[in-house]
Protein backbone atom coordinates (compact mmCIF):
# COMPACT_ATOMS: atom_id res chain seq x y z
CA UNK A 1 0.00 0.00 0.00
CA UNK A 2 1.26 3.88 -0.13
CA UNK A 3 2.92 4.48 2.85
CA UNK A 4 3.69 0.85 3.43
CA UNK A 5 8.03 1.30 3.13
CA UNK A 6 8.75 0.43 -0.39
CA UNK A 7 10.95 3.13 -1.05
CA UNK A 8 12.58 2.92 2.32
CA UNK A 9 14.08 -0.59 1.42
CA UNK A 10 14.73 0.16 -1.63
CA UNK A 11 16.77 3.25 -0.79
CA UNK A 12 18.48 1.05 2.62
CA UNK A 13 19.08 -2.07 -0.48
CA UNK A 14 20.92 0.60 -2.41
CA UNK A 15 23.15 1.48 0.84
CA UNK A 16 23.63 -2.08 1.72
CA UNK A 17 24.64 -3.50 -2.09
CA UNK A 18 28.05 -4.50 -2.75
CA UNK A 19 29.35 -2.42 -5.66
CA UNK A 20 32.27 -4.71 -6.12
CA UNK A 21 29.39 -7.38 -7.29
CA UNK A 22 26.52 -5.46 -8.08
CA UNK A 23 26.26 -2.14 -10.44
CA UNK A 24 22.39 -1.06 -9.60
CA UNK A 25 20.23 1.40 -11.22
CA UNK A 26 17.07 2.65 -9.55
CA UNK A 27 14.37 4.70 -11.45
CA UNK A 28 11.43 6.67 -10.36
CA UNK A 29 9.42 8.20 -12.60
CA UNK A 30 7.56 5.63 -14.68
CA UNK A 31 4.80 7.71 -16.01
CA UNK A 32 7.09 7.02 -19.60
CA UNK A 33 5.82 5.14 -22.64
CA UNK A 34 8.32 2.49 -23.71
CA UNK A 35 10.99 4.00 -26.26
CA UNK A 36 11.35 7.35 -23.54
CA UNK A 37 11.23 4.13 -20.43
CA UNK A 38 14.59 2.31 -22.13
CA UNK A 39 16.12 6.35 -22.34
CA UNK A 40 15.55 6.32 -18.74
CA UNK A 41 16.88 2.88 -17.80
CA UNK A 42 20.26 3.84 -19.92
CA UNK A 43 20.89 6.81 -18.65
CA UNK A 44 20.12 5.62 -14.88
CA UNK A 45 23.24 3.17 -15.90
CA UNK A 46 25.73 6.25 -16.54
CA UNK A 47 25.71 5.59 -20.38
CA UNK A 48 24.92 8.07 -23.10
CA UNK A 49 21.71 8.55 -24.44
CA UNK A 50 20.24 11.95 -26.11
CA UNK A 51 20.01 11.94 -29.34
CA UNK A 52 20.27 7.70 -30.00
CA UNK A 53 18.10 5.55 -32.02
CA UNK A 54 16.39 3.11 -29.90
CA UNK A 55 18.98 0.14 -32.26
CA UNK A 56 21.57 2.50 -30.51
CA UNK A 57 20.85 2.09 -27.03
CA UNK A 58 20.01 -1.37 -27.38
CA UNK A 59 23.31 -1.62 -28.55
CA UNK A 60 24.94 0.55 -25.25
CA UNK A 61 23.14 -1.05 -22.93
CA UNK A 62 23.91 -4.85 -24.06
CA UNK A 63 27.67 -3.13 -24.40
CA UNK A 64 27.53 -1.89 -20.80
CA UNK A 65 26.11 -5.00 -19.69
CA UNK A 66 28.35 -7.74 -21.12
CA UNK A 67 31.34 -5.23 -19.76
CA UNK A 68 29.47 -5.58 -15.94
CA UNK A 69 29.63 -9.42 -16.26
CA UNK A 70 33.34 -9.52 -17.52
CA UNK A 71 34.04 -7.49 -14.60
CA UNK A 72 32.84 -10.67 -12.28
CA UNK A 73 29.55 -8.16 -11.51
CA UNK A 74 25.89 -8.21 -12.02
CA UNK A 75 23.17 -5.57 -13.23
CA UNK A 76 20.35 -4.55 -11.16
CA UNK A 77 17.40 -2.63 -12.49
CA UNK A 78 15.23 -1.67 -9.63
CA UNK A 79 11.81 -0.12 -11.20
CA UNK A 80 9.76 1.69 -8.15
CA UNK A 81 5.83 2.63 -8.94
CA UNK A 82 5.99 0.03 -11.43
CA UNK A 83 2.03 0.37 -11.00
CA UNK A 84 2.34 3.32 -13.28
CA UNK A 85 3.90 0.77 -16.06
CA UNK A 86 1.49 0.51 -18.59
CA UNK A 87 1.79 -3.18 -20.02
CA UNK A 88 4.04 -2.32 -23.42
CA UNK A 89 6.39 -0.56 -21.31
CA UNK A 90 6.74 -3.48 -18.89
CA UNK A 91 6.63 -5.45 -22.02
CA UNK A 92 9.51 -3.49 -22.83
CA UNK A 93 11.78 -4.16 -19.75
CA UNK A 94 10.68 -7.38 -20.08
CA UNK A 95 12.86 -7.59 -23.29
CA UNK A 96 15.68 -6.39 -21.47
CA UNK A 97 15.72 -9.74 -19.74
CA UNK A 98 16.87 -11.08 -23.49
CA UNK A 99 20.15 -10.05 -22.90
CA UNK A 100 22.27 -13.10 -21.66
CA UNK A 101 24.83 -15.00 -21.62
CA UNK A 102 24.97 -18.87 -22.37
CA UNK A 103 24.41 -19.45 -19.09
CA UNK A 104 22.66 -16.49 -17.11
CA UNK A 105 20.55 -13.19 -17.75
CA UNK A 106 22.85 -10.18 -18.04
CA UNK A 107 20.41 -8.19 -15.85
CA UNK A 108 18.30 -8.56 -13.28
CA UNK A 109 15.30 -6.27 -12.46
CA UNK A 110 13.09 -5.84 -9.52
CA UNK A 111 9.61 -4.13 -9.76
CA UNK A 112 8.45 -2.51 -6.75
CA UNK A 113 4.49 -1.03 -7.01
CA UNK A 114 1.22 -0.29 -5.38
CA UNK A 115 -1.11 -3.32 -5.07
CA UNK A 116 -2.40 -2.54 -8.21
CA UNK A 117 1.00 -3.24 -10.43
CA UNK A 118 -0.13 -6.74 -8.66
CA UNK A 119 -2.84 -6.92 -10.76
CA UNK A 120 -1.61 -6.00 -13.81
CA UNK A 121 0.96 -8.29 -13.51
CA UNK A 122 -1.00 -11.57 -12.90
CA UNK A 123 -4.03 -10.39 -14.93
CA UNK A 124 -2.99 -9.08 -18.24
CA UNK A 125 -2.71 -11.90 -20.47
CA UNK A 126 0.05 -9.90 -22.68
CA UNK A 127 2.02 -10.10 -19.65
CA UNK A 128 2.12 -13.95 -19.78
CA UNK A 129 5.99 -13.89 -21.08
CA UNK A 130 6.73 -11.62 -17.99
CA UNK A 131 5.56 -13.70 -15.57
CA UNK A 132 7.25 -16.70 -16.84
CA UNK A 133 10.33 -15.41 -15.97
CA UNK A 134 9.32 -13.75 -12.74
CA UNK A 135 11.58 -15.67 -9.81
CA UNK A 136 9.67 -14.10 -6.55
CA UNK A 137 6.94 -12.09 -5.65
CA UNK A 138 6.32 -10.35 -2.35
CA UNK A 139 3.17 -8.54 -0.97
CA UNK A 140 4.92 -6.15 2.19
CA UNK A 141 1.81 -6.25 4.91
CA UNK A 142 1.38 -3.60 7.35
CA UNK A 143 2.94 -3.95 10.78
CA UNK A 144 1.52 -5.68 13.12
CA UNK A 145 0.40 -3.58 15.93
CA UNK A 146 3.46 -5.26 18.37
CA UNK A 147 6.07 -4.07 15.66
CA UNK A 148 4.72 -0.62 15.56
CA UNK A 149 6.54 0.57 18.77
CA UNK A 150 9.94 -0.50 17.88
CA UNK A 151 9.97 0.48 14.54
CA UNK A 152 9.05 4.26 15.85
CA UNK A 153 11.76 3.94 18.43
CA UNK A 154 14.14 2.81 15.50
CA UNK A 155 13.41 6.02 13.15
CA UNK A 156 13.22 8.53 16.02
CA UNK A 157 16.83 7.41 17.07
CA UNK A 158 18.31 7.41 13.51
CA UNK A 159 17.45 11.22 13.61
CA UNK A 160 18.63 11.39 17.26
CA UNK A 161 16.18 10.99 19.53
CA UNK A 162 17.36 10.18 23.21
CA UNK A 163 14.10 9.01 24.82
CA UNK A 164 13.37 12.66 25.67
CA UNK A 165 10.29 13.34 25.59
CA UNK A 166 9.10 10.10 25.88
CA UNK A 167 5.90 8.00 24.71
CA UNK A 168 2.88 6.57 26.98
CA UNK A 169 2.96 2.89 25.77
CA UNK A 170 -1.42 3.62 25.03
CA UNK A 171 0.45 6.29 22.25
CA UNK A 172 1.82 3.69 20.08
CA UNK A 173 -1.90 1.75 20.21
CA UNK A 174 -3.35 4.73 19.07
CA UNK A 175 -0.85 5.21 16.01
CA UNK A 176 -1.40 1.52 15.05
CA UNK A 177 -5.36 1.84 15.48
CA UNK A 178 -4.88 5.56 13.23
CA UNK A 179 -2.13 4.17 10.58
CA UNK A 180 -3.74 0.41 10.26
CA UNK A 181 0.04 -0.33 10.38
CA UNK A 182 1.26 1.06 7.48
CA UNK A 183 4.39 3.16 8.46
Amino acid sequence: EVGAGKTTLVRNLFNRLPSDQIVAAHIVNTHLDPDDTLRMVVSAFGLPYEGASKTDLLTRLEKFLCDVDHQGKRALLVIDEAQNLSARTVEELRMLSNFQTDDKSLLQTFLLGQPEFRQTLFHTPALEQLRQRVIATHHLDPMEPEEVEPYILHRLKKVGWTGNPSFAPEAFELIYDYSDGVP
